[in-house]
Parts: structure tokens; C-alpha cells; sequence
């Protein structure tokens, strides 16, 4: 008789359900040219936990600083209220909320940010095994014509994709 088998916990399927993408940062990707990527976790508090549960999250002006104790705080991220929270309950929606970072992650990207004047940008906002995540882009700002030779290539490439697959399925005309 064999013992039965044990489900990891990596594919739980409660585990699966709990990973997903609260919010994203649409704009961020048209706006900057991203350099690299860190995944950083980050310090709320319950209601905004509960909140983000009910994606009830924006980032779209959201920014991150690093300050002089070597520390990455997220500022301009609003959390709205938790719908089932009383008034004692409640959080202040755009407080700034401190990333939690490796030291070393901080300080491989501190030069960058001073000498190259790069910003850091939120991506996206994303739960993982239970935790908030937020993904932080190292980002180049675009100038105008960038943003629009960017949507040019894109246009470009959707077209020659759509030509291929229209290739390959026959259509002979």
C-alpha cells in the first residue's frame, strides 16, 4: 500500500489563487525606457491590506525616493478604504509607504539614480504567497518624439504579426 502523496505548497491551489496582479502601471511603460527591475515587498497596514484584496489600489502617479538613511519609500500610491472598516479602522490613502529592499539592491542602484538621474517607478502591485509585492522599474524618462517613434515600431511589429499569421493560415485572397 503506498502513502499518499502530499501537495507542495507551491502548488496548492489556495496558494495560485492568492497570486495575482492588483494593479499596474500602464502609463510607466510608455512614458519611461525601463533599465532593470527589483521585486521589493512593502509595509501596510491591515485595512490596506484588505483593501488591495479589493484591488482598490492606484499607482498611476506613483513614484519611489531613495532618502539619505538608505531607505526606498513609494509615494503617491493610494489605497482607498477597506469597505467593511469602521471609521477607528481606517488609513490614511496616500501616506508614504516604505519598500522593503536588500541593502544591496539599494545601494547597487543609488549611483544610478544620482549620476544618471534615472527614477524609480512602480510597475505593478501584485500578491505572492499571501504578501503585497510591488514591482520597482530603474527608468529613463522618454521625450515626446521617443514616445512616439516607441508607438511607431509597436504598430510596426502588431502589423508584420498580423500579416504572418494571416499567411499562415491560407488566405490566399
Amino acid at each position: 500500500m503506498t502513502a499518499p502523496m502530499a501537495r507542495s505548497p507551491k502548488t496548492s491551489k489556495a496558494s495560485t489563487e492568492n497570486d495575482r496582479v492588483v494593479a499596474t502601471n500602464r502609463q510607466a511603460r510608455r512614458n519611461y525606457e525601463v533599465v532593470d527591475t527589483v521585486e521589493a515587498g512593502i509595509v501596510l497596514k491591515g485595512s490596506e491590506v484588505k483593501a488591495m484584496r479589493e484591488s482598490q489600489v492606484q499607482i498611476a502617479e506613483a513614484f519611489a525616493r531613495l532618502d539619505d538613511r538608505g531607505e526606498v519609500w513609494l509615494n503617491g500610491m493610494h489605497v482607498a478604504d477597506y469597505s467593511h472598516s469602521g471609521a477607528a479602522d481606517r488609513h490614511v490613502n496616500d501616506r508614504n509607504r516604505k519598500l522593503l529592499l536588500n541593502r544591496h539592491e539599494i545601494e547597487r542602484w543609488r549611483p544610478r539614480v544620482e549620476q544618471e538621474h534615472l527614477s524609480l517607478v512602480p510597475l505593478s502591485v501584485y500578491f505572492k504567497d499571501g504578501r503585497v509585492k510591488v514591482e520597482l522599474a530603474l527608468a529613463r524618462g522618454r521625450k515626446n518624439y521617443d514616445k512616439r517613434q516607441v508607438i511607431a515600431q509597436r504598430d510596426a511589429d502588431r502589423e508584420a504579426a498580423r500579416a504572418m499569421s494571416h499567411r499562415g493560415r491560407g488566405d490566399h485572397g
